[in-house]
């Protein structure tokens, strides 16, 4: 992408894949707008309360080692092994991630990772990073993006080039989008919402848990979990129904939390000081899922992330399903310049197939977490996964361990996933079938 260094991207939200693409495009020597309607996180402004710490894993990994970045950033990050799952009576049970230690996803924090991109971008002397300011149309002929000053209510219009859809879910860039003929769009939200909550350090800057886990309060149809922080402290998420028995709902006073919490989380309760003021102040906030497309329009604009394709969070692959995105767009970039229509159009039937199984995964993975985590049986078929991946490490390999530990397409993995099943069932049943005609065998002669 070294040529045609005239062509100006205007990215659209400097959340963390507008940031990731804007050091990508600088460091291809392109010139790089970035407009972000949030303040700079740089002075301390980051937003709280309503973020879930986020799981790196090996793609995300990648798409940042393209770019140098991995090592600086996992320097920040704390490696999980595993799920610690926190049953109703205290009790603990650890369920690691993989055959072994290599097997670790790293816990990083939102605002942290998003501030490490900023610098990164604002090194570059051919990216500039506007805050405070807000897009609220985009005409898809020209490019023309108009901009609205956050702070004096002022409106323009800039030259936008290229134009980078990252602005998240409920994308102004997709909006004029949305209208055009046979363009597909859906959203659709959960019955669950999620609150933020925060444990503490302990004593001298220690953890109060297990520090290399992702922690689990299962409880059937609502949960909380627990990401670790580098300071000792865990993020903690409450994903609960908006209404029903067990919902935000129900929970108006400081007695219900109180009572509440010490009935289905008594471990976690003395390890939460700031509760009732971290329940009443935090937002409690939705969970959607958007799927659309075509994610381009001709040679002007391409979505990206969030904006193309928002994911429930429970299978830790948003972040670096969007990352994913920011590595495969500018390798299509690269392939196809300047026929951006062309790389945007490959760049789409690459992912798109893909990133809507990963939004079916992430919900189903929302009921295995919920429900399933907890049980005997669930535990049964983590040990036996384990065990054939042991046994057959070169055929055989977990359904998580696909999606997580490697850049294997989502749907290649699935695919691959029932095949295995398929057939693991039919070998023990065949071995069954032949132990059982052995005996009777044995039995009448």
């Amino acid at each position: 992408m070294s040529d045609s260094k005239t062509q100006k991207f205007t990215i659209v939200g400097g959340g963390l894949g507008g940031a990731l693409m804007a050091v990508y495009l600088g460091q291809a020597g392109y010139d790089v707008e970035v407009y972000e309607m949030r303040a700079d996180m740089r002075g301390g402004n980051i937003p709280g309360g309503r973020s879930i710490n986020l799981a790196l894993s090996h793609r995300g990994i990648v798409a940042l080692e393209r770019v140098g970045l991995a090592e600086e950033i996992l320097k920040t990050a704390v490696p999980m092994r595993g799920r610690m799952i926190h049953e109703a009576n205290s009790s603990l049970k650890f369920q690691p991630y993989g055959k072994d230690d290599s097997h670790v996803i790293h816990s990083v924090s939102r605002g942290g990772l998003n501030v490490l991109l900023l610098e990164a971008a604002d090194r570059l002397p051919n990216v500039k990073l506007f805050f405070n300011k807000k897009c609220t149309d985009v005409q898809l002929d020209t490019g023309a993006v108009e901009i609205l000053d956050m702070k004096t209510n002022e409106t323009t219009t800039v030259d936008g080039g290229i134009v980078v859809s990252a602005d998240g879910a409920f994308s102004a860039v997709r909006r004029p989008m949305q209208k055009l003929d046979r363009f597909d769009y859906s959203q659709d939200y959960l019955r669950h919402g999620f609150k933020e909550l925060v444990i503490p350090p302990g004593k001298n800057v220690s953890f109060q848990m297990a520090r290399d886990a992702l922690h689990i309060w299962p409880r059937k149809s609502f949960m909380m979990i627990a990401l670790p922080n580098e300071d000792g402290s865990y993020t903690c998420t409450l994903f609960w129904p908006f209404t029903g028995p067990h919902s935000f709902d129900k929970l108006q006073t400081k007695q219900d939390v109180e009572s509440y919490f010490r009935e289905h989380f008594p471990d976690a309760v003395p390890l939460m000081p700031t509760l009732m003021e971290d329940y009443f102040t935090n937002a409690t906030s939705s969970l959607c899922t958007v799927r659309c497309g075509p994610w381009y329009y001709r040679d002007k604009v391409v979505l990206l992330g969030d904006a193309a394709h928002a994911v429930v969070p429970f299978y830790g692959q948003g972040m670096n399903a969007s990352f994913e995105d920011v590595l495969v767009l500018c390798e299509c970039m690269e392939k196809h310049k300047p026929n951006w229509e062309k790389a945007f159009r490959e760049y789409f039937h690459i992912r798109k197939e893909h990133v809507d199984v990963l939004a079916n995964l992430a919900i189903s993975n929302f009921v295995e977490m919920r429900d399933h985590t907890g049980s005997k049986m669930f535990r049964l078929k983590k040990s036996t996964e384990k065990f054939l991946s042991k046994l057959l490490p070169f055929w055989y390999t977990p359904l998580y361990n696909m999606t997580t530990h490697t850049r294997m397409l989502y749907g290649d993995a699935i695919k691959r996933a029932k095949y295995q099943n398929r057939v693991v069932a039919t070998t023990a049943i065949t071995t069954l079938v032949i132990i059982a005609g052995v005996i009777l065998k044995t039995l009448l002669f």
